[in-house]
C-alpha cells in the first residue's frame, strides 16, 4: 500500500511521502532498513512493557503468600497463578532441591516415630538457587539487547544515507552545471529523509531500553533479595 501511495504521488508532493518518492534507490534501501528496526523495535516496547509491569506486580504478590504461609506446599500451590514473577522460578527451583535433600535423608534415616526434618546441604541449596535466578534474570533481559543495537546503529544507517544524499547532490551539481535549489533539492531531500528515519528509529530504542535496563535491575535485586530470604528460612527450619 505504502508503494501504490508513492508511485501515486506527484513530483511536487510536499511531505514525507514526496520526500521519500524523491528518493533513490540506495535512499529507499536505507529507509526500509530503518523502518525495519523501528517496527521490530516498537513491537518489543509494547511487549516487554506488559511482561515487565506483570512480573513485578505479580512479584509483589508472590512475596506477600510466601511471607504469609506457613507451608512451602501452600506456596507452590498459587505458582501456576503467579508465572509472571522470576520469584516463582527461583521458589521452585528452591522447593525442589529441599524436597530432594528431605527424601534422600529419610530414606538413609531408621525408623523413628517422629524424624526430624533437615537438608542435607546448604550449598547445593544455594547453588540451586543461584542458577535459578540466573535463569529468570536472563529471561528478562530477552529482547532487550535488539533495543540497545537499533539505539546505536539507527542513527549511523541514517548517518550513511545522508552521506550517499549529499554526494548525488554534488554528482546532479556537476552533471547540471548549476546549483541551483531544483538541482540539489532531490540529494539534500534523501540526506534529510534518511537522517530524520534514524532518529526515528534510535530515539525511542534508547529511551526505552533505558527504562527496561532500569526495570530489570529492580528485579534482579528482588530475585537475589528473596533467593536469601528462602535460604535464611531453611536455614532456620530445616537445619
Amino acid at each position: 500500500m505504502l508503494i501504490s501511495l508513492l508511485a501515486q504521488a506527484s513530483p511536487i508532493d510536499g511531505g514525507i511521502i514526496g520526500l521519500v518518492r524523491r528518493s533513490g534507490p540506495v535512499g529507499w534501501f536505507v529507509i526500509a532498513l530503518l523502518l525495519s528496526f523501528s517496527a521490530i523495535s516498537f513491537a518489543i516496547i509494547i511487549y516487554k512493557g506488559i511482561v515487565l509491569r506483570q512480573a513485578y506486580s505479580q512479584s509483589r504478590r508472590f512475596l506477600d503468600v510466601f511471607r504469609k504461609s506457613s507451608k512451602f506446599s501452600e506456596v507452590n500451590s498459587v505458582c501456576a497463578q503467579l508465572r509472571a514473577s522470576p520469584l516463582v522460578g527461583v521458589f521452585q527451583a528452591g522447593y525442589l532441591e529441599v524436597n530432594q535433600q528431605v527424601r534422600g535423608l529419610q530414606q538413609g534415616q531408621q525408623p523413628n516415630p517422629a524424624p526430624r526434618t533437615t537438608v542435607k546441604s546448604l550449598e547445593s541449596l544455594s547453588r540451586a538457587l543461584v542458577r535459578a535466578a540466573t535463569v529468570e534474570i536472563t529471561r528478562m533481559e530477552r529482547r532487550l539487547p535488539f533495543l540497545a543495537t537499533t539505539a546505536s546503529v539507527s542513527p549511523f544507517i541514517g548517518l550513511f544515507g545522508t552521506v550517499w544524499g549529499i554526494m548525488k547532490a554534488f554528482e546532479d551539481i556537476g552533471r547540471v552545471g548549476s546549483a541551483s535549489l531544483a538541482t540539489v533539492a532531490p540529494g539534500i531531500s534523501e540526506a534529510l529523509i534518511t537522517t530524520a528515519a534514524g532518529l526515528f528509529a534510535a530515539i525511542p530504542a534508547a529511551v526505552f531500553f533505558n527504562l527496561y535496563n532500569s526495570r530489570v535491575k529492580v528485579l534482579s535485586a528482588m530475585v537475589d533479595d528473596f533467593a536469601l530470604e528462602f535460604l535464611n528460612l531453611v536455614e532456620r527450619n530445616f537445619t
